[in-house]
């Protein structure tokens, strides 16, 4: 037995003999490099759902590049502007995240994984933060002031939640980024019940106030209602798997994982879906409505009124 316990073994052997350990070698799997970079640490469907999601953005930003810059330069918005390279900076961002999941639990890259998840995460806060002050301006407000303000709340809201965070890892050590089911640290899962909390009772607060008498005083579009509808439920199951983490629950573990999932694969689509691509479409609009209108001035209807 002491023989046993002596002998030396690898990472992916453990995980072989523990199917909960989150610990995987850069072969495990018997896929060599690749199929060992594809299964490590979370598995093949989850690793497989977040590059594919994220890669998939990315290709469609690139796409849509050409004429998104054609649009935004003629329309001289300096809010959909700031806006679109934040995006674009996020989303390549997010996809360096999901490509690199298995630092998580690669001996030595503790530290890197901690800096690109602050980062990233801070980033997406801060679109967060950033729409729903745009949009409380007015639709489609323009101007370096509106800009000014709108990036002084959200900038002085995500330099404290980073430096909260920094603070708490590389001061006290908590791995608040680096997640094991088999040793659940009830302060690390306090702090995320607290932080989901805080973010599912401003969205809450929003969607209430779309359902009282308060809803004047909101922006009426409907895209932005289905938004906070949609964050406020996000956040909400967030901060259900944190409390059932918190208390030892293998299920709450499991339902942050695809929350997890879920936020960092489909929320960028859905903020480019509810505030850029209604800009973009409006811009053709307008094009389609100037074409109608110099036709009409032209005399190409007058037949239709004879």
């Amino acid at each position: 037995m002491r023989f046993l316990d002596e002998l030396p073994l690898s990472p992916s052997l453990i995980s072989q003999l523990n199917p909960n350990s989150t610990a995987k070698g850069y072969g495990g799997g018997g896929g060599g490099f690749i199929g060992g970079w594809v299964d490590k640490c979370h598995g093949f469907l989850h690793n497989t759902l977040l590059v594919a999601a994220s890669l998939f953005f990315v290709a469609y930003l690139a796409y849509e590049a050409k004429k998104s810059f054609s649009k935004l330069s003629n329309r001289r918005s300096y809010i959909m502007i700031a806006y679109y390279g934040s995006l674009w900076l996020v989303s390549l961002l997010n996809l360096a995240w999901c490509c690199l999941q298995g630092w998580e639990c690669t001996p030595g890259k503790e530290v890197a994984w901690n800096l690109l998840t602050l980062f990233t995460t801070s980033g997406m806060l801060f679109l967060e933060v950033s729409l729903v002050a745009f949009l409380f301006q007015g639709n489609y407000a323009s101007g370096a002031e509106a800009l000014t303000r709108t990036f002084l709340i959200s900038g002085f809201v995500i330099a404290l939640d980073l430096l909260l965070k920094a603070i708490y890892l590389f001061g006290f050590g908590v791995p608040l980024f680096i997640d094991n089911n088999e040793n659940i640290q009830k302060f690390k899962w306090g702090l995320w019940v607290i932080h989901k909390l805080l973010l599912t009772g401003v969205y809450g607060m929003i969607f209430l106030m779309y359902n009282s008498s308060w809803r004047e005083r909101l922006p009426a579009r409907p895209a932005f209602y289905k938004y906070i509808t949609i964050m406020f439920a996000l956040y909400g199951l967030y901060l259900v798997a944190s409390v059932f983490t918190a208390n030892g629950a293998h299920f709450g573990f499991w339902l942050y994982g695809v929350m997890s999932v879920c936020y960092h694969a489909l929320y960028l689509p859905l903020l480019y879906i509810t505030f850029l691509a209604d800009f973009f479409q409006e811009e053709d609009l307008n094009l389609e409505n100037v074409y109608y209108s110099e036709m009409k001035d032209a005399g190409f209807f007058d037949a239709d009124w004879e």
